[in-house]
């Protein structure tokens, strides 16, 4: 058994991060400034995006992207329940009604084909979300949402580096990017909306800070008087340059984080294979770049005679940690009683809902310590 603790995620942070925080810490402006604008245009430019507006998380970038888009009272908003609570909170927030749509088994992600037949007159808005780092299989469901003038925003929290047909997720539509500590580029707190309508990106632009017409850093970078325009109410939502330059530092790195997560992935693979009772999910077989977020398994709970919390437990007995991603949202206590769902509606959702274990997968992994979960593994499935 490992002496130390091999946690489910760790971020990878080096000197150069810390001396670019550092830098930022004395130079005496260490609020949205330069280093968020400097971050906006590079991830920007890395995407291959028209614009982008740097946020305080993924979950603010959500909800003020739900408002910018008119969501409200009245209207319904399709989205997974495969995935975490904060969506689906901010449409209910917002005063609209969430409709979930079931995933592909194999992927947890919707499809067009999963998502078609929930479409009614007070369908608004589509949001799927791109998981594990592998991306939705978007033309498809981009061809549905024009033929019923319905938008998309796309949930790409998981997605930093991925790309699909070619294109980087968020180098087209609408796509919102998680930062938070265990994401594949941190700022410790942070998140970025990226589209390709440089208007809806104003508009988010302003309701970040207040609905001012300019934020602080304008203000001063221009000469503006203190005391802006409020062009409508709005919200405080502003990365600081704290976190920008952490995210900057990072986005340089990206793709190299990412090529390790995916020779650690492919690790997993090659010595799970032989492991009836766990089933990776599947690598999906439109052309895509695997950003590797998360290796997710699902435990086969009838074949291992024990359930997925049992395992997990009897991981970190081993010094192992794992996570869940996610519990279904229709299977919370304020959605279940609020929305009453059908027993079995979401048949593929309930089915990955009680199986799925995500195994520990960070840049600073070492080969022994894939070696040793997959050990871990084999030893819980013999006892």
């Amino acid at each position: 058994m490992r002496k130390e603790f091999l946690p489910f995620s760790r971020p990878s942070i080096t000197e150069a991060d810390i001396a670019a925080v550092a830098d930022v810490l004395r130079s005496g402006w260490i609020t949205s400034g330069p280093q968020n604008a400097a971050f906006e245009e590079q991830f920007c430019r890395y995407v291959g995006s028209k614009s982008a507006v740097a946020l305080s998380s993924a979950t603010a970038g959500m909800h003020l992207a739900l408002m910018a888009a008119g969501i409200g009272p009245g209207d319904e908003v399709i989205t997974p329940s495969m995935t975490w609570v904060s969506t689906v909170n901010l449409i209910t927030l917002c005063g609209a009604r969430p409709v979930f749509a079931d995933i592909e088994r194999d992927t947890l992600m919707i499809s067009a084909r999963t998502v078609q037949d929930l479409i009614s007159a007070r369908t608004r808005l589509i949001i799927p979300v791109h998981f594990a780092g592998a991306p939705v299989d978007m033309h498809p469901l981009r061809r549905l949402a024009e033929r019923h003038g319905i938008a998309i925003i796309e949930d790409a929290a998981h997605a930093a580096g991925s790309a699909y047909r070619g294109d980087l997720v968020g180098a087209h539509g609408t796509a919102i990017f998680s930062f938070h500590p265990i994401k594949n580029l941190t700022c410790a707190e942070g998140g970025m909306l990226c589209s390709d309508d440089p208007a809806f990106c104003e508009r988010i632009r302003s309701l970040r800070f207040h609905g001012l017409g300019v934020d602080a850093y304008d203000r001063r970078r221009q000469g503006r008087s203190p005391q802006a325009e409020v062009q409508e109410p709005g919200f405080k939502y502003n990365l600081p340059d704290v976190l920008a330059a952490l995210g900057l530092q990072q986005l340089h790195r990206l793709d190299a984080l990412n090529a390790r997560r995916a020779q650690l992935a492919a690790l997993y693979r090659e010595q799970l294979a032989d492991i009836d009772e766990i089933r990776p999910l599947a690598v999906p077989g439109y052309p895509h770049r695997h950003a590797w977020h998360l290796f997710v398994i699902r435990l086969d709970i009838e074949r291992a005679g024990m359930d997925r919390d049992a395992f997990m437990q009897a991981l970190k007995d081993r010094n192992i940690g794992s996570g869940i991603h996610f519990r279904a949202v229709h299977r919370q206590k304020y959605y279940r009683e609020t929305l009453k769902p059908a027993p079995d509606h979401l048949p593929h959702t309930e089915w990955n809902s009680e199986r799925i274990c995500s195994l520990p997968l960070f840049p600073d992994m070492h080969a022994e310590d894939v070696a040793d979960v997959t050990a871990a593994i084999k030893d819980i499935l013999a006892s």
